[in-house]
């Protein structure tokens, strides 16, 4: 018999969980096949949230030739094969999974197709395209990235999947550790509910499904509290200074051996919380992540440790957090935001519009205009007197005006 994640695949976008941004009523694609318009596109987001399934009802209801290619295992001539069935199909669509393991060479192949439109692909991956992708294929492709499935969502899917499979009733207890140790994976969750649904129903209780499922639950406390609340309180603890609760909570997300995930949250406190109050504390966090990472866990204690102590006793400034975001609220809210002609440097030596070569001035420094005629005199960074280094950076600007 086939696994249960398998055989209870969504097959219309109603079924889809924690995409409706996506695949819901006003959903982007949802748009694209009422309109019977479908265009290249890219999918990224965490695993187990719902890529493949999204790209598989798109290949069922849009009525084109649609082919399969599988980056990390298919090769090149599998793509000149698809490629070749394009003198007997107006559109093909080319599902591509793992797309970040394409090689340039096979990516190059495929540009001209996609650019004439005789290929739409569908490209599915947990990374970033921004940073793992080609930028000649990135640029034609619309990019969506899917959210991370909540653990409400998955507790929700769970009790369906029971009444919709006739399974044996389940405790909110199970369901909740089900969730919580699937690290919000669907597949993964419909793989621990089929396993928990072997025992009989007398048997059925959250400490026979933990010795069953066979994998530690992330459950870092006796309540059964969801990490992403200590992972929160890690970060606050780093906020405001206080090193032996960030050690603490540190501890207790230790416990769920999800390296790659404290990481990710050390990192991002590291430039919105320390910023320029510690400019030097980035790459040695960074170093420390990476030690985590390649030394595993227990040793990856340790490194984690050293990042913890030095972000909490660190200066704290969150200048840059505030102005980009003040900075990307702009982009909403004007409409004309013209560069200054002098900056486009196309009439450079014409004389009103010639553009001021900073390193030919004195300290490497001259008046112009930067920015837009709509923003001037707006002001994003506003140095913090936290730290001796955003005074030398507010003092350095004073002097220059």
């Amino acid at each position: 018999m086939k696994p249960l994640a398998y055989r209870i695949r969504p097959k219309n976008f109603s079924d889809i969980v924690g995409q409706d941004h996506l695949v819901g009523p006003k959903g982007v694609i949802t748009k694209m096949l009422e309109q019977n318009k479908l265009f290249s596109m890219i999918l990224y987001g965490p695993a187990g949230c719902g890529k493949t399934s999204i790209a598989s009802i798109i290949e069922q209801n849009y009525p084109l030739a649609s082919y399969n290619f599988n980056a990390s295992c298919d090769n090149k001539a599998k793509l000149k094969e698809i490629a070749d069935s394009t003198k007997y199909h107006e559109t093909t669509v080319c599902i591509i999974d793992e797309i970040h393991r394409m090689k340039k060479d096979t990516q190059d192949f495929l540009l001209p197709y996609v650019e004439s439109g005789s290929i739409t692909i569908i490209g599915l991956t947990t990374e970033n395209p921004y940073r793992s992708i080609n930028p000649a294929i990135r640029s034609r492709c619309h990019i969506y990235r899917m959210n991370e499935i909540k653990q409400q969502d998955i507790m929700n899917l769970l009790r369906k999947t029971i009444k919709d499979e006739n399974m044996n009733p389940m405790g909110d207890d199970i369901l909740l550790y089900i969730s919580v140790a699937s690290s919000c994976e669907i597949r993964t969750a419909l793989n621990m509910l089929e396993i928990a649904s072997m025992l009989d129903k007398d048997d059925l209780n959250l400490e026979n499904v933990k010795a069953l499922i066979g994998k530690k639950a992330f459950l870092i406390d006796e309540k059964g509290e969801n990490y992403y609340d200590v992972a929160s309180a890690m970060i606050k603890s780093i906020r405001g200074s206080d090193p032996d609760a960030a050690l603490h909570y540190l501890a207790r997300l230790l416990k769920t051996e999800d390296l790659e995930f404290i990481t990710r949250r050390l990192l991002c406190s590291t430039y919105e919380d320390i910023g320029l109050g510690n400019p030097n504390v980035g790459p040695r966090v960074y170093a420390a992540c990476m030690a985590a990472l390649s030394l595993g866990l227990p040793e990856a204690r340790l490194p984690l440790a050293y990042a913890i102590v030095d972000l909490a006793t660190s200066p704290k400034s969150n200048s840059t957090y505030l102005g980009i975001n003040e900075a990307l609220a702009d982009l909403d809210n004007l409409t004309s935001m013209a560069i200054p002609p002098h900056i486009l440097n196309k009439e450079l030596k014409s004389g009103k519009y010639e553009y001021k070569y900073p390193h030919d001035y004195p300290k490497g420094y001259v008046k112009q205009q930067y920015m837009p005629d709509s923003l001037l005199g707006k002001k994003y960074y506003k140095p913090k007197d936290t730290g001796s280094y955003e005074r030398a950076i507010e003092k350095f600007m004073k002097e220059l005006k």
